[in-house]
């Protein structure tokens, strides 16, 4: 499963809306980058490798959540999609896409993860908090982008929504660095490894039981 289809088929689940924060500006193309952090052309090459642009990647800060670095992917056309754990296994999903709806949508558009509908659909300040009988999102729209922070209702409670929400930013160059995988190593980049191939010639695959593997 890709890393697109992975995000898209969750997070409805998990009440996907948006949210864009006020994210400081990485170093532009062609600045010096800092010790130990790869130059910024390399860090472009990664995220195009990954489907995105770094000017789509966004990191945030939940206490006791971590990324899940595997979960790091491409989320829509050009967006890009992450998640945060904690050691009981719960999820705090963050991402940015372009989308052509508004946070206020929340009250108006149908959900499509099994629940009866929005429990809740309300601003506050700048956001739009909603919330279904399976999850809740915080939510804030920035030109044509969308970032969304998202939990199913046992992983966050509202507070730390919030807070997952408002530490949400543009990844610098140092984030990038941590967060895209290296060339090579994006997700779909590295052939798959068939068992059931035979090892030499060019003929038909195996389908023998235990061929594959």
């Amino acid at each position: 499963m890709t890393s697109r289809a992975r995000l898209h088929g969750l997070w409805p689940a998990l009440l996907v809306l948006t949210l864009v924060g006020c994210g400081t500006e990485h170093a532009v193309a062609g600045a010096e980058a800092p010790e130990g952090v790869a130059d910024h052309a390399e860090l472009e090459a990664r995220a195009t490798a990954l489907q995105t642009r770094t000017d789509r990647v966004y990191v945030t800060e939940v206490p006791g959540y971590t990324l899940a670095t595997q979960s790091v992917g491409v989320l829509g056309d050009d967006g890009f999609g992450s998640s945060y754990t904690d050691k009981h296994g719960h999820v705090i999903q963050l991402g940015v896409e372009r989308a052509d709806y508004s946070p206020a949508d929340c009250g108006k558009k149908p959900v499509s993860d099994g629940s009866a509908g929005y429990t809740v659909c309300e601003r506050e300040g700048e956001r739009w908090y909603s919330e279904t009988a399976l999850g809740r999102a915080y939510a804030r729209t920035k030109g044509d982008l969308v970032v969304t922070v998202s939990a199913e209702l046992a992983a966050a409670d509202r507070d730390t929504l919030r807070a997952a929400a408002d530490a949400a930013h543009l990844a610098d160059d140092a984030e990038l660095d941590t967060v895209l995988p290296p060339l090579g190593q994006a997700p779909g980049s590295q052939p798959i490894e068939r068992g059931d191939l035979p090892p030499e010639g060019d003929g038909a695959p195996d389908n023998h039981v235990g061929a594959s593997g």
